[in-house]
């Protein structure tokens, strides 16, 4: 597939009906069959809780990816720190991580390369390609895997959107709810008290000052009340 075909399939990927799990793991699996000398791919995510895989295509990227989150050293974690492309010609020679060769090597790695994910937010990570053949990545696999990276910043940006505009319509509903039963509570005390509406509130806030509680939840057991037999 050529860079176009590349760009069409990734434009046919949903990211408002997919998770952001999914998407990547879609993103992987392309990366997987349209990088020359791709062996296996995944992608790290770096949030407030660590590194951790969202998606790969085979036990070998995963293993490669734990043992990096673990020693907190490696290609994918230089690069997403970075936002930078970090390549890795020959895993047997490759000495700037203490031990990652043995251990790449050990599940058949020969070649790596990590793109950091082009965005700037508290959210860093970076798409990993690993090869089992020495030399694998030319410029145009680099030039590909970049182009992988960069969709993968744009699902992770459209993904954090979506979670926030989720959050907000939560907290707006919540407010809602809670503005509905405190104009409830206050009906039912005017009603009682034979008082006006801001009397009824300042009754329901001494309520609540003095009970600790917040003001919604001594609202809900006035509300309650009213409604028992």
């Amino acid at each position: 597939m050529d860079t176009t075909d590349v760009l069409r399939e990734l434009g046919r990927i949903d990211l408002g009906e997919n998770g952001l799990d999914e998407v990547m793991a879609r993103v992987a699996a392309l990366a997987k069959r349209t990088v020359p000398g791709a062996y296996e791919v995944s992608v790290t995510l770096v949030r407030d809780g660590g590194p951790r895989t969202v998606a790969h295509t085979g036990a070998p990227a995963e293993v490669i990816d734990r043992w990096q989150y673990a020693s907190h050293q490696g290609p994918c974690l230089d690069a997403a720190a970075d936002r930078k492309t970090v390549l890795v010609d020959d895993v047997a020679g490759e000495h700037r991580w203490p031990g990652w060769a043995e251990h790449a090597g050990s599940v058949g790695v020969c070649s790596a390369l990590s793109v950091g994910l082009p965005i700037r937010d508290h959210v860093i990570g970076a798409v990993n390609v690993y090869a089992a053949s020495r030399l694998a990545f030319d410029d145009d696999a680099v030039q590909l895997a970049e182009t992988f990276a960069e969709y993968a910043a744009v699902a992770l940006a459209n993904a954090d959107l979506v979670h926030a505009a989720a959050a907000l319509s939560r907290q707006m509903r919540a407010a809602m709810e809670s503005r509905a039963v405190i104009e409830q509570a206050k009906g039912i005390i005017m009603s009682q008290r034979r008082c006006g509406p801001d009397e009824a509130f300042g009754i329901l806030s001494r309520a609540s000052q003095s009970a600790n509680r917040k003001l919604r939840d001594v609202a809900a057991a006035v509300v309650e009340r009213a409604q028992r037999p």
